[in-house]
């Protein structure tokens, strides 16, 4: 189906990436100018895959529709428009032009809600359901016949931004090419709106969100929430406007010693406590505030109220104010105090690149944190506030002796601060207070619903920090920022909350046997944690590791003591500090950094650990099987690295995804199934290469955090030190070095994507494992499947392995005949965490996320055809 799609933003990007995968033409994306010279998402990935892009300032002039902006609409051809968060007035010539009519995306549950604050008003009202609706476009607001809805379940603190992020984005997604697809089909219903029920209530502005303090607590915690985080309730408190953020209803919350604030209007004066500011509805019951914002912007936690100080206006240099009035205006519109950013619906993703954009170019801004730690100024003037202790049951504690070592940011070489240095001791306390926690304290009595709705609480502040924790993980592991916040960070949040599902889905048996009558016997099992498990993770995916184990630990009951990547602890650290805030029992959660010589091998060996899970080297891991087995015989699971088994190109490939999927160059090629040795059929072996290197030739190296970064630095000295002498082999040993090979000429532990050609079975790079951006090529012989199944499984290792060929009878021979954990069919260095992921061989034993071998296929829809 030919679709015109109008709108903009990430979701709309989403949108369209998904129905382009559906396999529908768009024929034109109509979005907003560019802003800076920066090009709307939904316009740039249009323009990447060579789209058409109409970016009409406006549609209408004076009421009427523009004739060659219309015109230029016409002339695409669309059969259906499809708006997904459409901000623009789109004249009713355009809406009514396609075949197959005009569809749109909106936050609310029609006819409930119309209009733009649609998730302001059913939070505001206290509606126990939420969700969107798919609707026919027609001249009224948001009044036209209803084509799919989708809905869920309102939790008690709910805000806009948790709705939008939970359902509204990833559901409403999906609902939107659901609907299309329901179009395709001819099965798309038109039920027309009832009346009944149906609300208009105007957009929510500042000087709209006054709270009226003659209300029940309920109703108060309502309105708060429901204007959180835009426009902001707020009141009038010591003759200044205050704004209220982070509301819960709370029951006999200790008010002892608390501080009485007038109010005025409120049915009795506030407390300011140590938890934040208690607020007391009409009805006499309780809600608590955690932020306050005051009139000239600056933020505090509620608590510190009457010790912030004497003053709360900030001075600006000449520089701060020429930038803060630089900000305030944008191409086509002023930016003032009552400007409505949602206008767009809510969590508009402009505000998301507005708020980045701040971030970026401003200078001299920090937030306001209630607690202490390090703070530390990365080049894109963003101050990361980083815990460096140990966090043994719920609290940070310096290491035994108080050591400490130094954690080095590879971009520059230089210490990013102190990090306590965990002993033997501390191992035990550790241990102990997880031991303590799983069988006396509350999470071992707490019921898997409640631990579920723990973990996803911990999941939503994971992603409420998510640009601070990506920030992290750039700075101490070198990780590209992008990546980090999509990869590192983002599969993190993905995996709490997959596994927080879990937790009440944990099911055992019945079992019939033969002395179940007459005797009436009963047979069943039981799925039962295991008490502390021990988990010591690698330094490549450092947070990402951290979830992939411990998430599915936590939600089966258990207790964890977690040993970091001695070079990459901060991430894990902020994680501890994290779960503290989400409300995790002392002692459930435990993160010690260190050494795994001293640290590692004491939780190997000791008695109360029951289980331990290792990702890391081939060697290490035999070494941590031994002393699990000697120990107690605890059980282990173990992803080990190692040399994968081959991908495998064959002459009938798509070039572009064996090009673009294939790379060893993600993460910087540390990553543990990254494609490191290739087959290349030999009649294709020199265009691939070719193809290859001029991609290479395209990426920029730098600062992982400058957003226009592709390649950043190696983790830490050593392993840099590694790679040089890796090539060095590479070369001595005969293979043809293309390019590459080298450390980058600049301060940091950089160095060059590398590609090796002429590469024999027998030499060491291809049977030992870089786990580096190092990419080694190998001709196999034109048609010859047997050689390469023979040559790709003579190895010990099988992490993951994969194949490019457009035969389908040829993908399924090989993918059933390697020897992989996971084996990928013209795609590769997918997950997901619903799928399974682990080795065979010495690449390890044992799944994170799953339980059975892994298969991921995509193979070209054009290569099938209807029989007969």
């Amino acid at each position: 189906m030919k679709i015109a799609v109008i709108g903009q933003s990430v979701f709309g990007l989403e949108v369209f990436k998904e129905l382009r995968k559906e396999g529908h033409q768009i024929v034109g994306v109509f979005t907003i100018p560019d802003k800076d010279g920066k090009a709307d998402p939904l316009g740039a990935e249009a323009e990447k895959d060579g789209v058409p892009v109409f970016k009409f300032p406006r549609w209408r002039l004076k009421g009427g529709a523009i004739p060659e902006v219309v015109e230029a609409y016409k002339a695409t051809g669309a059969e259906l428009n499809v708006l997904p968060f459409c901000s623009q007035f789109i004249p009713m010539e355009v809406i009514d032009h396609p075949a197959r009519g005009s569809i749109i995306y909106h936050p609310s549950l029609l006819p409930r809600h119309r209009g733009a604050s649609a998730i302001n008003w059913t939070l505001i009202h206290g509606d126990r359901k939420c969700g969107f609706t798919v609707f026919w476009a027609d001249d009224g607001l948001d009044t036209g016949p209803i084509l799919l809805q989708r809905e869920c379940d309102v939790e008690p603190d709910d805000t806009v931004n948790t709705l939008y992020n939970r359902f509204l984005f990833p559901e409403g997604v999906k609902g939107t090419v659901d609907a299309v697809r329901l179009i395709a089909e001819g099965k798309a219903p038109k039920i027309v709106q009832p009346e009944e029920g149906a609300t208009y209530e105007g957009i929510q502005k500042k000087d709209k969100a006054k709270i009226d303090w003659n209300q029940p607590s309920q109703a108060l915690h309502n309105w708060i929430r429901g204007n959180d985080k835009v426009p902001g309730a707020w009141a009038e408190i010591d003759g200044q406007k205050i704004t209220f953020y982070g509301s819960t209803l709370v029951d006999n919350i200790a008010t002892a010693g608390g501080q009485s604030l007038e109010i005025p209007g409120a049915s009795r004066p506030g407390l300011v406590t140590k938890a934040g500011l208690v607020l007391f509805g009409n009805d006499g019951k309780t809600l608590l505030v955690k932020n306050l914002q005051f009139e000239d912007g600056k933020m505090i936690a509620a608590a510190q109220y009457f010790s912030r100080g004497t003053g709360t206006s900030v001075e600006l240099t000449e520089n701060e104010k020429a930038f803060a009035d630089q900000m305030r205006v944008s191409k086509e519109r002023a930016i003032d105090d009552s400007t409505d950013f949602f206008k767009s619906g809510a969590a508009s993703m402009d505000v998301v690149r507005l708020v980045e954009e701040v971030k970026l170019r401003a200078s001299g801004c920090q937030l306001q944190n209630e607690d202490m730690c390090v703070r530390k100024r990365t080049s894109t003037n963003m101050t990361v506030r980083l815990p460096h202790q140990l966090f043994v049951n719920g609290e940070f504690v310096d290491a035994e002796g108080g050591k400490t070592y130094k954690t080095i940011n590879p971009t520059d070489g230089m210490p990013i601060c102190d990090v306590s240095l965990a002993q033997v001791r501390d191992v035990d306390i550790a241990v102990a207070a997880a031991k303590d926690a799983f069988e006396e304290g509350e999470w071992g009595k707490m019921n898997p619903r409640d631990r579920g709705r723990l973990i996803y609480k911990l999941a939503d502040l994971m992603e409420e920090h998510q640009e601070e924790l990506a920030t992290i993980e750039s700075m101490d592991s070198g990780a590209v920022y992008t990546l980090a916040l999509k990869t590192h960070v983002g599969m993190s949040i993905q995996t709490f909350r997959y596994f927080a599902g879990w937790c009440d889905k944990i099911q055992g048996s019945t079992i019939p046997i033969n002395q179940a009558r007459p005797n009436r016997n009963l047979t069943f099992t039981r799925k039962e944690p295991i008490g502390v498990c021990a988990i010591v993770i690698p330094w490549n995916y450092p947070l990402m590791m951290l979830a992939w184990k411990t998430a599915a630990c936590l939600a089966a009951g258990n207790t964890v003591v977690l040993k970091p990547a001695q070079v990459t602890p901060l991430t894990a650290v902020k994680f501890a500090e994290l779960s503290a805030r989400a409300g995790f029992p002392k002692g459930v959660i435990n993160i010690l950094p260190g050494s795994g010589a001293l640290v590692g091998q004491r939780l190997a060996d000791h008695p109360d650990v029951r289980k331990l899970g290792f990702t890391g080297s081939t060697p290490v891991g035999k070494h941590i099987m031994k002393s699990c087995a000697v120990s107690n015989v605890k059980k282990v699971s173990l992803e080990l690295g190692g040399k994968s088994s081959a991908r495998s190109i064959f002459s009938d490939c798509d070039m572009e995804k064996a090009v673009g999927e294939c790379a060893v160059f993600f993460n910087k090629g540390e990553n543990c199934i990254a494609a490191g040795r290739l087959f290349v059929e030999e009649n294709i072996h020199d265009h691939y290469v070719q193809r290859v290197v001029d991609e290479v030739k395209k990426m920029k190296i730098g600062d992982p955090l400058d957003r226009s970064t592709d390649h950043g630095p190696q983790n830490h000295k050593a392993h840099l030190d590694k790679l040089v002498e890796f090539c060095q082999t590479g070369v001595q040993e005969g293979a043809t070095l293309v390019c590459g090979g080298k450390q980058v000429a600049r301060p940091g532990f950089f160095f060059e994507p590398t590609i090796f050609t002429d590469v024999q079975d027998h030499m060491f790079i291809a049977k030992e494992e870089s786990f580096g951006p190092i990419m080694i090529l190998s001709k196999f012989k034109s048609g010859d499947v047997e050689e390469v199944l023979r040559r790709a499984n003579a190895t010990e290792y099988g992490l993951a392995s994969g194949v490019f060929t457009r035969d389908i009878g040829k993908a399924l021979l090989v993918s059933e005949k390697l020897n992989a954990g996971t084996v990928f069919v013209n795609t590769y260095n997918k997950t997901d965490v619903a799928a399974p992921f682990g080795g065979f061989k010495q690449s390890g034993f044992g799944k994170d996320l799953g339980k059975r071998r892994c298969l991921w296929v995509e193979f070209p829809s054009h290569r099938f055809s209807r029989p007969g």
